[in-house]
């Protein structure tokens, strides 16, 4: 497959160009024009791009990628060592950040809810990012953050009430705990993000609407991985996806 044919591939199937995000999505380092092994992961790392190189794939597919909103553009240090890598190998990074959040099926918010069995749809906060679901029958908070627990195989941090009886779920994974007064407007007995700030706490105590922090990476790595089997079997392309631990 000819890279310029996978740009324009993903380009559209995640609708690239209807995002407002804060970072360039799509082919951000060009590599070799022909893409035959493709390496998925949540971020670009130095770790990510060193397992492409040594096991000899052509192309890198992340959430997270480069070229952040407001960072210092000088190629130094760790920025320019990730590049360097990448351009010496002749290995191809695309970037997909809020385009693969907001996809209704492969995205990171679709993904999260089917893994844990909600129901929902994309319907509060800037550009739709936030989804709600309507529980089966109701669960308390503890519960439900246990079940998060279990699922992502990572500790999530329950703040505020946690006998509170859930009925209606809110999330939006990775750092969006700035979307939680948006979800308690709309309706919600529970939100869950990636990230928590101190702030956070006290509105979950104040509103009576708990808030669990289930880990940035934790919750982000589905929509990528989705994204992964997608390639091999819409492409025809050798992919891999693999999860380099973070803790976060």
């Amino acid at each position: 497959m000819h890279r310029e044919e996978l740009e324009r591939h993903l380009g559209e199937l995640l609708a690239v160009e209807r995002a407002r995000d804060y970072c360039p999505n799509g082919l951000q380092v060009e590599g070799a024009s022909r893409v035959r092994r493709v390496l998925c992961g949540v971020t670009a790392s130095q770790d990510l791009v060193d397992l492409a190189a040594q096991e000899g794939f052509d192309t890198i597919v992340v959430h997270h990628g480069y070229f952040w909103k407001g960072e210092d553009p000088c190629l130094t240090g760790i920025r320019r060592r990730r590049i360097a890598a990448l351009l010496a190998h002749d290995i191809n990074l695309f970037a997909y950040h809020l385009p693969l959040d907001m996809h209704p099926r492969l995205g990171n918010n679709a993904q999260l809810g089917r893994l844990m069995g909600w129901a929902g749809a994309a319907c509060f906060g800037d550009q739709d990012l936030g989804w709600t679901a309507q529980l089966g029958s109701p669960v308390g908070a503890a519960s439900l953050c246990r079940a998060l627990t279990a699922r992502l195989g990572r500790e999530a941090l329950l703040v505020g009430d946690a006998t509170r009886s859930v009925s209606r779920v809110a999330w939006c994974t990775g750092g969006a705990q700035g979307l939680f007064e948006e979800a308690i407007r709309a309706g919600a007995d529970l939100y869950v993000s990636g990230e928590i700030s101190e702030q956070t706490t006290h509105l979950a105590r104040e509103s009576g609407v708990p808030y669990v922090a289930a880990g940035h990476h934790a919750t982000e790595r589905y929509g990528i991985k989705a994204l992964c089997h997608h390639l091999a079997s819409a492409c025809a392309l050798e992919t891999r996806f693999v999860d380099l631990y973070n803790p976060v």
